[in-house]
């Protein structure tokens, strides 16, 4: 059997600055071989190639879900609507449509979504950041499908057009909405009262009736409301301008309604009519105050 050495190593103070040295080398190399796996990993991470154009990725199954913008298959498809998506995040996104679950909170406000995109555009209220800007007015948008939407009024150009009654529209999805009006489906309903509408967003807003969420903040003075447009209404308030201007007198408003009732004025038309006896009047508020003639007394 051997004989273990009970020898004490000697170390020599002269060696502890080479080991320093030779531990700090060790490291650098370290380092170095990390990078260069890095470097590695960078040129070899996209390898799988969509043979239809020119996207890449390091997964197979990513490249599995890309084709499928190729070939329009949609495998995940919703049971309760027609609804179908070629991903599942999307899909599941969806179903929170049905169930009303809203997983997507603001830390800022409280603000619940059952979708990630909108809580994004949520978090613009708070932010204020409106990069994408029409090069022909002072329009900014959040969102760049926003700006394009927007150009539409600029160029005019509106190639959906509703065969019933002639109007037209820049989207289709716009048209889609339009023709709810002729079949008189409104898809979306409130489980709290009897309201329905053709609009998810008229739902949301809606809502805020029985919740009391104001979830439109404006930026410049705190103001709350429950209605997009609403706060479109009050930021005008905080401008000088008055772009809509009447073609007759001096009249100008920040609203465009506005105008257009203003108009009646000197057209003398009376669009708004009381379906109970007939009065006729220019103003949408006129009517809806005559409208009380008739119930008033009544439970």
């Amino acid at each position: 059997m051997a004989e273990r050495s009970c020898e004490i190593p000697t170390v020599h103070p002269g060696n502890k600055k080479n080991n320093r040295k030779q531990k700090s080398r060790a490291r650098v190399q370290g380092r170095t071989q990390k990078m260069d796996k890095a470097v590695v990993k960078r040129t070899v991470d996209k390898r799988f190639a969509c043979t239809e154009c020119n996207y890449r990725t390091d997964k197979n199954s990513s490249l599995s879900i890309h084709m499928r913008t190729h070939t329009g298959e949609k495998p995940y498809k919703c049971d309760q609507c027609n609804f179908s998506s070629a991903q599942k995040c999307n899909f599941e996104q969806h179903m929170n449509s049905h169930t009303g679950e809203k997983p997507y909170m603001c830390d800022k406000c409280g603000y619940r979504t059952g979708y990630r995109s909108t809580l994004a555009l949520h978090l613009t209220i708070h932010t204020g950041v409106r990069p994408f800007k029409c090069d022909q007015c002072d329009y900014s948008a959040a969102q760049k499908c926003h700006l394009a939407k927007h150009m539409s009024k600029h160029t005019g150009y509106k190639p959906y057009m509703c065969e019933e009654c002639g109007y037209r529209a820049a989207y289709r999805s716009s048209l889609s909405i339009h023709m709810r009006k002729h079949t008189g489906v409104k898809p979306f309903k409130c489980d709290q009262c009897d309201y329905s509408t053709v609009r998810k967003s008229h739902l949301d807003q809606h809502m805020g009736k029985h919740t009391g969420e104001k979830r439109y903040m404006c930026g410049e003075c705190g103001y709350r409301t429950a209605y997009r447009s609403h706060l479109s209404t009050h930021k005008k308030t905080h401008s000088d301008g008055k772009p809509y201007k009447c073609d007759q007198c001096n009249y100008s408003t920040i609203l465009k309604s506005d105008l257009v009732q203003h108009m009646a004025k000197h057209t003398g038309e009376k669009p708004y009519v009381c379906g109970d006896c007939g009065f006729r009047t220019a103003y949408r508020s006129a009517l809806a105050r005559h409208k009380r003639t008739h119930t008033c007394g009544k439970p």
